[in-house]
C-alpha cells in the first residue's frame, strides 16, 4: 500500500477517536433512546438493543472504518473500487448524508433558540401571561387539565418559536428570527470544518466530551427531585412480555443501525484521514460501546425528569405524552421550570444539544467535502483555488435548502424528511453497502486488508457476522421496515396523499443512485452482458505499470476512479481487472 502522501492525517490519533465518538452520539441518543425504551417495555428494551450492539453495530462499523483507512478515501471512491456494480451505494450515502444535514442543523436552530430563551429569570414557557398563549393554555402540569387544553411549554414550541401553520397547504411567512439563528449554526459548522481534519479535530476535544459533564450535572440534580425513583424504575425494570413483540427487536436494531451511522458514510470519510497502521478495533470498540453506554445514560437522566412529571401530575409513568421532538422541547423544558435554578438548567440542557448536534453535524457534511475533493480535487482547487472557499460554498447551497424548514410550515416539511430519508432511505442504502462489502468483496478480502493494516486478520467472530449475521439482519429490518412502513404525521396532522408522494421522491433522491450507478458501470465496460457482470463485481484498482504499459505510458484508465489501492502488493493480493 502506497500512502497518499497529499491527504491530510488527524494530528492525534485520540482526535479521530473523539470525532467518531461525536458522530455517532447525537441527539439521537438524548429523545429517540429513551422513547424507543419507554414504549417497549423499558428494560426489556436493552436485551435486543445489546444484542444488535454485538452482531450488527461493531461487525459493521468496524467494516466501514477499515475500508475507509485502508482505501483512504471517502464513501463514493471505496463502494467504487470494492464493487464497480454497487458503486452507486457510494454516491447514495453522500446523498442521504448532505440531504440530513440540511435539516438536521435545523434542530440545532432550535437548540439555540431555546438557549437564548433561557436567560432571563423567568423561562418564557412557565407562564401562560405572553402574547401567543391561548386561552386554553395552562401553565401547571397536572391531570386535571382537559382535553382541549395545551401547557405553556406545547405553546412556546408550537405558538411562539415555530409559529406554524394549520399543514403543508399553508406555507405561512419566514421566521426571521429562526434564519438567522440557522445561518449563525451554518457558521459554526464551517468554522469547525474549514480547515478540514485540522480544525475539526481541536474542536471535538469540546463538543464530544463536555456534553457527558452536563449529562452527570442533570443526572445528580434529577435523582434528587420527588417521584425521580419511580422514573428510574420503570427504565430498568423490564418488561418481559414486551420481547416477543419483533417490532421491538426490530426498533432495537434500528436504533444501533442509525445511532451509530451506519451507511451515511460519515465514519468512512472520518477514517479515511488516519494513519495506515492505526489500531482501527480500537477506535471502533472505543465509538460502538462509548455511543451506547451514553444512551444509557440519558435514559437514566430523561427517565428521573419523567418520575418527576409523573409525580407532579399524579399519574402512572407510562401515561406521560412522549414522542420524537416534543420529548426535548416540550416534555423536558416542562421539567424544568419547576425545578429549582430553572434558567441555569435550562442553559446547560440546550447547550449540551447543541454540542452533541454540532459534532455530528459537521461529520455529515464532511462526507460531501470529502468525496467531492476524493472525485474532482484538481478540478475543484482550479476554480476555488483554497479548500475553505469551497467549504464555504457546501455550507452555503446547504444553508439556502435549510431555509423552508424555518418558515411557518417549516416542522412539516422537517418531519416529511425525517420520516423518508432516516426511516425509508437508510435501509435500502444500509442493505446494499452489506451486500458490496461483505459479499461481493469479500470477508477474505476485508480481512486481508486488516493484515496490511495492523498485522493481523479478522477473528471468526467479524467474519460469522460479516458473512451471515449482518446480512441476515439487515433483510430482516429492511422486510419489516417495508411491512411496518406507515405514513408520515406529525401529532393529530396526517399529510395529504400529495405530500406522501413527495416523500418518496425525497427518498428516491438518495436511492435512485444505486441502479443509476449499476447502469453505468454496465453501460462503460467493454465485452459482453456476461463478462460486463463478472467485471463489474470485482473490486477495481489503479494498476500504474500495467496500466503505462498498454497506453504508452499515460497511465490513464478507461473506467474514470482514484483510489489509494496500488503498488506490486495490492496487484498480487486483488485479481484486479485493468482493462476497467
Amino acid at each position: 500500500m502506497k500512502s497518499d502522501p497529499q491527504r491530510p492525517t488527524w494530528s492525534r490519533q485520540i482526535e479521530f477517536t473523539l470525532a467518531g465518538i461525536g458522530m455517532a452520539v447525537g441527539l439521537g441518543n438524548v429523545w429517540r433512546f429513551p422513547y424507543l425504551c419507554y414504549r417497549s417495555g423499558g428494560g426489556a428494551f436493552l436485551v435486543p438493543y445489546i444484542f444488535m450492539l454485538v452482531v450488527l453495530g461493531i461487525p459493521l462499523l468496524y467494516m466501514e472504518l477499515l475500508l475507509g483507512q485502508y482505501m483512504r478515501r471517502g464513501p463514493v471512491q471505496v463502494l467504487k473500487n470494492i464493487c464497480p456494480l454497487l458503486k452507486g451505494v457510494g454516491l447514495a450515502s453522500v446523498a442521504i448524508s448532505f440531504i440530513m444535514c440540511t435539516y438536521y442543523n435545523v434542530v440545532i436552530t432550535w437548540a439555540l433558540y431555546y438557549m437564548f430563551s433561557s436567560f432571563r429569570i423567568t423561562l418564557p414557557w412557565q407562564q401562560c401571561n405572553n402574547t401567543w398563549n391561548t386561552p386554553n393554555c395552562t401553565s401547571s402540569p397536572t391531570n386535571s387539565s382537559g382535553a382541549h387544553t395545551s401547557t405553556a411549554s406545547q405553546q412556546f414550541f408550537n405558538l411562539r418559536m415555530l409559529q406554524r401553520t394549520g399543514g403543508l397547504e399553508e406555507a405561512g411567512a419566514l421566521r426571521w428570527e429562526l434564519l438567522l439563528i440557522l445561518l449563525l449554526a451554518w457558521t459554526l459548522i464551517y468554522l469547525c470544518i474549514f480547515k478540514g481534519v485540522k480544525s475539526t479535530g481541536k474542536v471535538v476535544y469540546f463538543t464530544a466530551l463536555f456534553p457527558y459533564v452536563i449529562l452527570l450535572a442533570l443526572l445528580i440534580n434529577n435523582v434528587q427531585l420527588p417521584g425521580a425513583v419511580e422514573g428510574i424504575k420503570f427504565f430498568v425494570i423490564p418488561k418481559w412480555h414486551m420481547l416477543l413483540s419483533v417490532e421491538v427487536w426490530v426498533n432495537a436494531a434500528a436504533q444501533i443501525f442509525n445511532s451509530i451511522g451506519i451507511g451515511f458514510g460519515s465514519l468512512m470519510s472520518m477514517s479515511s484521514y488516519n494513519s495506515f497502521n492505526n489500531n482501527v478495533l480500537k477506535d471502533t470498540l472505543t465509538i460502538a460501546i462509548i455511543n451506547s453506554l451514553t444512551s444509557i445514560l440519558a435514559g437514566f437522566v430523561i427517565f428521573s425528569a419523567f418520575g418527576y412529571m409523573s409525580h407532579l401530575q399524579s399519574i402512572p409513568v407510562s401515561d406521560l405524552a412522549v414522542d420524537g421532538p416534543g420529548l426535548v422541547f416540550v416534555v423536558y423544558p416542562q421539567a424544568f421550570a419547576t425545578m429549582p435554578l430553572a434558567p441555569l438548567w435550562a442553559v446547560m440542557f440546550f447547550f449540551m444539544l447543541l454540542c452533541l448536534g454540532l459534532d455530528s453535524e459537521f461529520c455529515m457534511v464532511e462526507v460531501m467535502v470529502t468525496s467531492l475533493n476524493d472525485s474532482f480535487g484538481k478540478q475543484l482547487n482550479r476554480f476555488f483555488k483554497r479548500k475553505e472557499l469551497f467549504v464555504l460554498a457546501v455550507c452555503s447551497v446547504a444553508f439556502l435548502l435549510g431555509i423552508p424548514y424555518v418558515m411557518q410550515v417549516g416542522i412539516y416539511v422537517f418531519q416529511l424528511m425525517d420520516h423518508y430519508t432516516a426511516i425509508v432511505s437508510i435501509m435500502f442504502l444500509a442493505f446494499f453497502e452489506v451486500i458490496a462489502a461483505c459479499w461481493i468483496f469479500g470477508v477474505k478480502r476485508l480481512s486481508d486488508c486488516l493484515v496490511e493494516m495492523t498485522g493481523k486478520g479478522a477473528n471468526f467472530y467479524f467474519k460469522f457476522c460479516w458473512l451471515i449475521a449482518a446480512p441476515v439482519l439487515i433483510t430482516v429490518i429492511l422486510i419489516f421496515s417495508i411491512i411496518q412502513f406507515k405514513p408520515a404525521r406529525y401529532e393529530d396532522y396526517v399529510f395529504p396523499a400529495w405530500a406522501q408522494g413527495v416523500g418518496w421522491v425525497i427518498a428516491l433522491a438518495s436511492i435512485i443512485w444505486i441502479p443509476l450507478g449499476a447502469v453505468h458501470t454496465l453501460w462503460v465496460l467493454p465485452g459482453s452482458i456476461t463478462e460486463k457482470l463478472r467485471k463489474s463485481i470485482k473490486p477495481f484498482g489503479l494498476d500504474v505499470k500495467s496500466n503505462m504499459d498498454r497506453k504508452g505510458g499515460g497511465g490513464e484508465t478507461i473506467y474514470p476512479t482514484t483510489i489509494a489501492i496500488s503498488g506490486e502488493a495490492q496487484a498480487e493480493k486483488f485479481p484486479i481487472q485493468t482493462s476497467l
